[in-house]
């Protein structure tokens, strides 16, 4: 800090301090504290007074319906089929069907077979759920029911009884849920919603149904081997579990550091090519060969891998055409494709800190070792290597957590005929099944897993953060 303000002066370096505390406050710090606030926040749909609210919801929607059904005594008798189909506003359009479909804001679902024998309206599925008996959203292995938990009189909606019956009813149920849920949602605003509810479902164990056959083939798999001797598979009265969401997080983790080791192989002889094997005035033309790709968006650059892997793509067309296959090849499916392809969309955050790192050193060095005796090999362990161990971590580092929190590359290479990475998983979460709660709590497991692996490569590799000061 002395030497930068006496390079620049204290109010630039003020400037410039702000500025990073800034950039490190809104960008980093804020979200991920929002992230973890909403992580260990249960669902709304989670929450006693949500379940209420349904139920209340589910009553009054009862009650619009079974009102089209309703009609003053003197009134002729009109057959209609028994679709009853409110509209928004609440009036009901009656259509030749046996399907009673409510407003947008509670949707009665009958089914197609029409009214029941026996029955005085069609059968309607919010009536049918329309129960003070009703199961509360629990962990697995707990049941419990609204009416034993908060003492309410068992109350159901007969579709036998007289439509002014099932009326009444559905608004005495409305009445008694309604009640239910303002008091449970001013118990739920003063009591601590905190939970790590969401955190557990990533270790959930989901049972797996399979039959015979396939249990012997899955049993007989080296991965569910493995998958047992560390606890993410088991059988337990004879079915088979998995731990789905730790077996993604795993097999992710495990994809991205083999991402970053071929990155590494393929890119060492590269960095050290350019840098300390090559004339200055060659090497620029090498740069620019590697550089020159990435003036292209990457995802435009991802989309050009599919014309060369499709089943009538570049690679199989050739292979066809010099007779080495009958059959295209399903590159799609192989899990080395999207290896490759991460590896191209990344190779620059490799070559370019193991590049400047080697070009700080000293030739002189490498011929000394030459001149002693010092094999090619023995050169690089002894010599080489140890210079560029920061630019190499922070290579590997970049490539890791890139290739980690990867989605476009393997969303689109495998295009879902492979296993999903955990960016897919937490995508699916927030986007795909909307418990955004639980998608929080992935994500924040996700980096705090990634920041554990990062450290423990620093420890192994024996870098320090000022080391990456060299990076430069």
């Amino acid at each position: 800090m002395t030497d930068l303000i006496r390079g620049y002066g204290r109010g630039l370096v003020a400037v410039f301090v702000a500025a990073v505390l800034g950039w490190g406050l809104m960008l980093i710090v804020l979200p991920q504290l929002t992230m973890l606030e909403r992580a260990v926040t249960p669902p709304k749909r989670a929450l006693d007074s949500s379940v209420a609210a349904a139920l209340e919801r589910d009553a009054r929607t009862c009650i619009n319906v079974l009102k089209t059904y309703e009609k003053p005594a003197d009134a002729a008798p009109v057959s209609n089929g028994g679709l009853a189909i409110p509209s928004p506003g609440g009036m009901a359009v009656p259509s030749a069907s046996a399907m009673a479909v409510p407003s947008p804001g509670g949707m009665a679902i009958p089914s197609m077979g029409g009214t029941k024998a026996g029955a005085a309206r069609p059968y309607i599925l919010q009536c049918d759920r329309s129960d003070t008996h009703m199961s509360m959203v629990r962990p697995a292995g707990q049941t419990e029911w609204l009416d034993q938990l908060y003492d309410l009189p068992r109350m159901k909606v007969s579709d036998t009884a007289p439509i002014a019956r099932q009326i009444e009813t559905a608004q005495k149920i409305a009445t008694l849920a309604s009640g239910l849920r303002g008091e449970l949602e001013h118990r739920e605003a003063s009591e601590s919603q905190l939970t790590l509810a969401n955190f557990r479902t990533l270790t959930a164990p989901t049972m797996i149904p399979l039959s015979p056959d396939q249990k012997a083939v899955e049993d007989a798999k080296l991965s569910n081997k493995l998958f047992e001797l560390v606890g993410l598979r088991y059988q337990q009265d004879g079915h088979v579990y998995k731990r789905l969401g730790l077996i993604t997080l795993a097999r992710t983790l495990a994809f991205a550091v083999a991402a970053t080791l071929l990155a590494l192989v393929l890119c060492y002889p590269v960095a050290y090519k350019v840098a300390l094997a090559t004339p200055p005035d060659r090497a620029k033309w090498l740069f620019l060969g590697l550089v020159i790709p990435y003036a292209i968006v990457e995802l435009m650059r991802i989309y050009a891998w599919t014309a060369i892997i499709d089943n009538q793509g570049l690679l199989n067309s050739l292979l066809m055409w010099i007779g080495a296959i009958s059959d295209p090849i399903q590159f799609k499916r192989m899990a080395g494709t999207i290896f490759v392809v991460i590896v191209y969309t990344y190779v620059l955050f490799m070559v370019f800190p193991i590049f400047n790192v080697m070009s700080t050193l000293d030739r002189n060095q490498i011929e000394a070792a030459k001149d002693l005796g010092a094999k090619p090999w023995r050169v690089h362990w002894r010599v080489i290597m140890p210079h560029a161990k920061p630019g190499i971590a922070v290579g590997c580092i970049a490539t890791f957590m890139l290739s980690a929190g990867a989605f476009s590359v393997p969303r689109i290479i495998s295009r879902g005929l492979q296993a999903e990475w955990f960016s897919q998983t937490i995508y699916n979460k927030f986007f795909e099944s909307q418990n955004t709660n639980t998608g929080a709590a992935y994500s924040f497991a996700f980096t705090l897993v990634c920041f554990a692996v990062v450290g423990l490569f620093m420890w192994l590799m024996r870098t320090r953060l000022k080391d990456f000061a060299r990076v430069q």
